[in-house]
């Protein structure tokens, strides 16, 4: 019923969808942002994390063993890396889209099911993460910790990328909750540079001592006042605003479809028995629905999950179960 998550689920169920360990993978901000230059320019941008540890995966059955010796191998092996001095990196890149070729993109360029090609927009690398110290108090600086997409800095900003804009407000929001009103000035979240802000009182705030003479802007009081040179460009706006199904003239097959052909026998055929013996147990009938999926991606993709479940099967009828009726979901 949910086609536009395929292309996910076909890297999940894929061989890198069980990595050996978080040095072994690799990572993508998803969402689309903005860079804004110089000349106060909009340009839209997604976030790519290249291992340089070389992607390294376990199959199901290999996964199983280490889970059942150690349930947290990757935070073990992550720690352990960094405690012998051997700090894992990360190649920082970015794909780079004109504002004006977002009106002209065959797909939704802020769809967050979405890639963008490569040969359309090549990655540019700009740097490199790396990870070179273990927490001192794990209390402090992991479980206070509050990542959120709207912590920016100049430069960088947002789009009209839909997801984004619920976690824009829904991350803050929930840290405030979980850690308190002031979990921006603990020392693990707190910025490096000096803050002016109306935000004062209120429970846990320790540190900051604001004038509560002038808690509004503008005032006569000298306070804080916006930097106009921080202005973002405006953002250009067409079509009708209305009630509409998303999922007309969304075409969610042929990313899935390519990707699929970007695998090599092996690797497809991994994925038709990981997502075979995902399916076991599942009606019959939502088994059929989400073949007609795998279908529409690429014919040979139906085809390889088919034979793969009828192998496991052994020939015999996929699944005895019938579907709830009173609740119908998806793969």
């Amino acid at each position: 019923l949910s086609p536009e998550s395929l292309h996910q689920v076909t890297i999940l169920m894929s061989d890198r969808g069980l990595p050996l360990s978080y040095r072994n993978t690799n990572g993508y901000g998803s969402h689309t942002y903005s860079f804004i230059n110089a000349k106060n320019e909009r340009f839209w941008v997604k976030f790519h994390f290249k291992t340089r540890q070389g992607i390294k995966t376990m199959t199901n059955r290999e996964g199983e063993q280490v889970i059942a010796k150690d349930r947290e191998s990757s935070q073990k092996d992550l720690y352990e890396a960094i405690e012998k001095g051997d700090f894992p990196q990360w190649d920082v890149q970015i794909q780079v889209m004109a504002e004006e070729d977002a009106e002209k993109c065959a797909f939704n360029p802020f769809d967050l099911t979405k890639v963008w090609p490569h040969a359309d927009y090549p990655v540019i690398p700009v740097g490199v993460l790396e990870l070179n110290r273990n927490p001192e108090n794990y209390f402090q600086e992991i479980e206070q910790s509050a990542f959120s997409p709207s912590n920016i800095v100049p430069g960088i900003s947002f789009s009209p990328d839909k997801m984004l804009q619920a976690r824009i407000f829904s991350y803050a929001d929930a840290h405030r909750y979980r850690i308190g009103t002031w979990y921006e000035a603990l020392p693990v979240n707190r910025p490096k540079s000096a803050v002016n802000t109306y935000h004062l009182d209120g429970s846990m705030n320790a540190g900051y001592s604001t004038s509560s003479d002038a808690y509004y802007e503008p005032n006569s009081m000298g306070g804080p006042a916006q930097d106009s040179r921080f202005a973002e460009p405006p953002l250009k706006i067409s079509g009708d605003a209305d009630r509409w199904n998303h999922r007309e003239g969304n075409d969610d097959y042929t990313q899935p479809g390519n990707l699929f052909r970007l695998m090599n026998p092996s690797q497809q055929q991994a994925l038709f028995n990981n997502i075979s013996e995902a399916m076991q147990g599942v009606p019959q009938a939502i088994i059929d629905r989400q073949l007609v999926h795998f279908d529409k991606a690429d014919p040979a993709y139906g085809a390889g999950v088919r034979e793969a479940l009828k192998s496991i099967s052994g020939g015999n009828s996929i699944s005895t179960q019938e579907e709830p009726q009173a609740e119908r979901a998806s793969f």
